[in-house]
């Protein structure tokens, strides 16, 4: 069988993937699952290419792992700048098909969750959202126990020479890691004796300021669109996303920026 564009992406399956629910159906609708839906498919994209860089950590592979981790904040920044498509959406178009979404709630996006849990914001009452036995519970259930991207930096430190204590390498990754004052003397060493881990380093804080660029984004489109409305599913909305800003995901890389 020849292969032709379409076959190979699917593309008459994917057009097939939009069914909005309204009467009419409203003009928005369509707009509003189609940012989702492509929300959805780089969130697989962004956890494959960080199963694929905490491999490279673990194999010692520093300039793929650049690369990786530079892939990896221009796919964010790309989410940021989809947030100004989905601000086009005004109150009143958003409200002409929002009671159609019933339970439905971003918050319960699995793919997000993992991708929360890789990050180190581990927290087994998330799993409370996806039934016993699901595949989604099963995938996050193994997210929660595996080591964090954090994790597989930190090892990949101690592999290349760096004291990094033997507590910190083998704690319960099922928690949230703690910042580390031994672990921070560590990376200002890293900083001023190691140019190319000093410039991962820097990657990973890229990262860092792109997700908290994200969720600022989108905390504030959800205010202009909502206000200060129940959110979709019963969550809390605005309230609850606010509530997320300005949390570090890698706490140490900051704690050190005062230091030099």
């Amino acid at each position: 069988m020849t292969v032709t564009y379409s076959s190979y992406l699917k593309v008459d399956e994917l057009l097939q993937c939009q069914h909005p629910l309204s009467d009419g159906p409203e003009h928005d609708e369509m707009l509003f699952i189609i940012i989702h839906q492509s929300y959805e498919l780089w969130f697989k994209q962004v956890l494959h290419e960080l199963d694929f860089l905490m491999g490279l950590f673990n194999g010692g592979e520093k300039y793929r792992a650049l690369h990786t981790l530079k892939r990896i904040d221009t796919i964010y920044r790309t989410l940021i700048q989809q947030v100004d498509i989905l601000e086009t959406l005004t109150p009143l178009e958003f409200m002409s098909f929002r009671d159609r979404l019933s339970t439905a709630s971003g918050f319960q996006s699995y793919q997000f969750r993992e991708l929360e849990f890789v990050y180190g914001a581990k927290d087994a009452k998330k799993l409370e959202n996806y039934p016993r036995g699901s595949e989604h519970r099963a995938r996050l259930e193994k997210r929660l126990e595996a080591p964090t991207l954090w994790d597989a930096f930190l090892n990949f430190l101690a592999k290349e020479g760096h004291k990094i204590p033997a507590s910190v390498l083998n704690r319960d990754y099922s928690q949230v890691a703690e910042p580390s004052s031994a672990v921070q003397n560590v990376l200002i060493d890293v900083y001023r004796n190691d140019p190319l881990i000093s410039e991962i380093c820097e990657a990973l804080v890229d990262i860092d300021t792109s997700l908290q660029q994200w969720r600022y984004r989108h905390v504030k489109m959800v205010e202009r669109t909502i206000g200060s409305k129940m959110g979709t599913g019963g969550s809390s909305g605005v309230g609850y996303l606010q509530g997320t800003l300005f949390r570090p995901v890698f706490p140490d890389l900051w704690a050190i920026r005062s230091e030099f």
